[in-house]
């Protein structure tokens, strides 16, 4: 449907963003990726750490030294999966709960301080194509 070269564009401008919104965890103290597994931790509820590299994507010694860092800071807790005690779950504290709010806000604020500063017609277009992207990201989901 889509040549091979706009593709790739959209591509490219689509990991920039995501980058560029990463780099807003930074103001809080973490890495771009202990922010993303502290937002699926929050978003997700209780998850165990099979399900959460699965999720994130990570092997298991990336994702067994982020978890050790977030719980270090104190902004998420490991339990005991009640289905199997030899597995462990980790869920986001008050703390982790409250800096991925923060986090969120900040993203959110530096996207509408970047829209403003588009020309009208641009932030229209980018604003009108968001259901598209949503469609985009549930199929890309779902094919993964």
């Amino acid at each position: 449907m889509t040549d091979t070269e706009t593709l790739s564009k959209l591509r490219g401008v689509i990991s920039k963003l995501a980058r560029e919104l990463n780099a807003t965890a930074t103001d809080e103290g973490l890495t771009p990726t202990q922010a993303s597994v502290l937002g699926l931790i929050t978003f997700r509820g209780p998850l165990g750490l099979t399900e959460l590299a699965q999720l994130e994507g990570l092997n298991p010694t990336m994702l067994s030294r982020v978890v050790g860092r977030l719980t270090e800071l104190g902004l998420i807790q490991r339990d005991p999966n009640p289905d199997d005690l030899r597995a462990v779950r980790v869920e986001a504290t008050d703390a982790g709960r409250q800096l991925h709010e923060r986090v969120k806000l900040l993203r959110t604020q530096a996207l509408g301080a970047c829209l403003d500063q588009l020309p009208e017609a641009s932030a229209r277009t980018i604003i009108d194509a968001l259901p598209a992207l949503d469609d985009l990201a549930q199929s890309l989901r779902a094919n993964r």
